[in-house]
């Protein structure tokens, strides 16, 4: 507590902490190349002195210089909390109300070391997305939040505490934008240079708006993406023998090795850090799990060894290295686990495009067709600093060479996207079903020249679909989303008792829905009855699942009552990941299966945002980029606390209804048929609710005749 109070009370300055640098026992985020001049890097200098007051920019004006021009950005190392970053029970902040204390405990959580991708830079994950842009402005958001009153809101620019406000009690507590740029501006060469400057802050989703619960999210997304493509690509949603392949084991993508256990597949994913490896498999071990169950290396490496876990407490924890040059074949554990139909998640440390081409090359030599999905999850959305790596470099000579050449960086990750997409389609053609995971990796691909066109295809349509086209689109336009919700006692028998509330509360709805919408609910209510054993808990006391609009209110007033009749022993914040949907516009992912013109626009994501914020949430955010990158994609996101009140239960469930119908009723206008099914059943049960609704044209001929009149 002592701690806490400490970190909440601003800047320390008298005297200030020692400069450590940064910490070797943490991954840290790969340096940026701003290209600043030497007028900008004055200005940059000049703009984080700001929040210092003149007696100490003599010593601070030398050492974020030297940070500017080492890594690209001023973190300022030297304010970085010395305090175990995490989720503390909510009770234990030092604040005059619990709806701050619930955003500070988000914001830990958010930069706890097992949770961040590069905590002390501040990067929750995606190799950019960030909580703040430097820790100064950490430092004084827990300062404003433990003096923030309920009539007070917390104004947050891109990362820069604004102040506290005069608002309502009904009002949001923060109100968080993040690279809200001119239109014309909003481009990635632009970013960096903002981003260098202090102005500006790439939030990605969930990070930005304190609302990142670790990788059991993209778990439970990656688990039902996998689920749906065998029921639409392979007939079957019995997976077991089936083959995913795929790429990244760091930040979110390091999710997928056990979505794939879970969904019944065998998993490869191929992994250029070993560090990023052995974080899958010794941390895992920690919590008894290990995330990622077999590792092979890729010949052409160092390290030719396989490692296996086995399932100890982490001082127990035993690795067998064996070399691999007396096997037959590299792919001899999954073709065991092919033939057994045993789920398999297999960690390739090498190249993903290599992985590609010597599945290619078996093919080829064999006619054995040794995958059966795939896709990708490499940060294509940040492609030139860390988001994707080339297989013509290792990864040391990777992060030098982006430091030191950024052209020449770039013109490898092009020539690495047209091998890897040469690869993949010809596994395609015989008989491999790809698809884009929404990590910008056709869009990447086509501005790099690979042959990804799709012949008579929109402006959001490649030759591959995006998981959203072909996947999850038509489960958005149910108004099934990523509903979220952090236990914030930090007692994990909230958490099992808010799961079972859960499940109860589907299984009870389930009974009077239609087979199409029951199939989302009985995927949801077999992952929430499962949940508890498959240690997916990182950070935070934290569960999430996909439902629809009835289905989250109603849990949510369910959870809520049960805090009101204390057998749920403190508040409980509910969120959703941005990717959702209403939250989000991003045509080349979240709305890419919109058809009438529309991908292109933003209204909604901006509408979500001001819809929330007068509707109740206890925060809201709007963010320029997010998942397929700057400026191509807005998105909103809230939190809302549930502290077993009547004005909870009101809040939650008028926001609640908004959040999902403002996104069904664009999808419906569109042209999207589950949409307008869904919307008109709502319409149905919220006498309130009125939506206008689209008259289809019946007859082609009348656009022909017209147009050749």
């Amino acid at each position: 507590m002592s701690n806490l109070k400490e970190l909440c009370s601003g800047l320390p300055l008298d005297p200030m902490p020692s400069n450590r640098g940064r910490d070797p026992s943490v991954p840290h985020a790969p340096v940026r190349t701003p290209n600043l001049t030497p007028e900008e890097e004055r200005l940059a200098l000049r703009n984080v002195l700001r929040y210092f007051p003149p007696s100490h920019h003599n010593i601070l004006a030398a050492e974020f210089a030297q940070e500017l021009r080492q890594y690209g950005h001023i973190y300022m190392y030297r304010f970085c909390p010395l305090i175990h970053m995490r989720a503390y029970p909510i009770d234990q902040y030092p604040c005059r109300t619990r709806q701050a204390a619930s955003i500070m405990l988000m914001i830990m959580n958010n930069l706890d070391h097992a949770v961040a991708q590069f905590p002390q830079e501040l990067v929750t994950y995606g190799g950019n997305g960030q909580v703040f842009s430097n820790w100064a402005q950490f430092r004084l958001v827990m300062y404003y939040l433990s003096e923030m009153t309920e009539e007070q809101t917390l104004v947050m620019y891109s990362g820069h505490p604004a102040g506290l406000f005069p608002s309502l009690p009904s009002s949001p507590r923060a109100i968080i934008t993040n690279g809200m740029v001119i239109p014309n501006y909003s481009s990635r060469e632009q970013y960096e240079k903002m981003f260098a400057l202090g102005v500006s802050m790439y939030g990605q989703m969930t990070a930005g708006s304190y609302c990142y619960i670790g990788p059991q999210g993209i778990v439970h997304g990656t688990m039902l993406t996998v689920l749906n493509a065998g029921r639409r690509y392979l007939g079957s949603d019995d997976l077991r023998g089936r083959v995913l392949v795929t790429s990244g084991l760091g930040g979110m993508s390091g999710a997928q090795a056990k979505a794939a256990v879970i969904a019944g597949c065998v998993g490869v994913i191929a992994e250029v850090s070993v560090f990023t490896l052995l974080l899958r498999c010794l941390f895992r071990f920690c919590v008894m799990e290990s995330w990622l169950m077999e590792v092979i290396a890729d010949k052409d490496t160092h390290t030719h060894t396989h490692i296996r876990g086995t399932r100890h407490d982490f001082s127990t924890c035993v690795f067998t290295l064996c070399d691999l040059s007396d096997r037959p074949s590299d792919f001899v554990f999954y073709r065991e686990a092919k033939r057994s139909k045993t789920p398999l998640s297999l960690g390739y440390h090498g190249n993903i495009v290599d992985l590609w081409e010597r599945l290619l090359t078996e093919y080829e030599r064999t006619g054995e067709l040794l995958v059966d999905l795939g896709s990708d999850q490499t940060s294509l959305h940040n492609p030139f600093s860390g988001g994707y790596y080339p297989a013509q470099l290792s990864l040391h000579q990777a992060n030098q060479l982006m430091a030191t050449d950024p052209a020449r960086f770039k013109t490898m990750v092009h020539e690495s996207l047209c091998r890897q997409v040469a690869a993949i389609n010809k596994l395609s053609e015989a008989g491999m079903f790809f698809w884009d995971y929404g990590n910008a990796f056709l869009l990447e691909a086509q501005r790099a020249g690979a042959e990804v066109e799709k012949e008579g295809g929109g402006a959001t349509e490649f030759r591959y679909p995006s998981y959203v086209q072909h996947i999850m689109g038509d489960i958005f336009s149910l108004g099934f989303g990523p509903f979220r919700w952090v236990c914030t006692s930090g007692d994990p028998r909230d958490l099992t008792l808010t799961d079972d509330i859960a499940a109860t509360v589907l299984e009870e709805i389930s009974a009077n829905v239609t087979e199409r919408v029951r199939q989302q609910y009985n995927d949801n209510i077999r992952w929430i009855r499962e949940a508890g054993k498959h240690s997916l808990v990182v950070g935070s006391q934290a569960r999430i699942l996909y439902s629809d609009q009835k289905g989250r209110v109603c849990i949510a007033l369910a959870i809520n009552q049960a805090i009101a009749d204390r057998r749920v022993s403190a508040p409980v914040v509910i969120s959703r990941d941005h990717h959702d949907v209403s939250g989000t516009d991003s045509p080349f992912r979240e709305t890419s299966n919109v058809y009438d013109g529309s991908a292109f626009c933003a209204d909604m994501a901006v509408q979500n945002f001001v819809g929330d914020a007068f509707r109740g949430a206890t925060w809201v955010s709007l963010h320029n980029g997010g998942g397929v990158g700057w400026g191509e994609v807005m998105n909103g996101g809230f939190g809302l606390l549930l502290d077993g009140t009547e004005e909870a239960a009101k809040r939650a469930s008028l926001m609640l209804n908004w959040d999902v119908s403002n996104g069904v009723a664009r999808r419906c206008w569109s042209g999207n048929s589950n949409a307008y099914e869904t919307i008109q059943r709502t319409m149905e049960e919220q006498r309130q609710l009125r939506v206008t609704m689209p008259y289809p044209v019946q007859d082609e001929d009348v656009l022909d005749r017209a147009l050749q009149g």
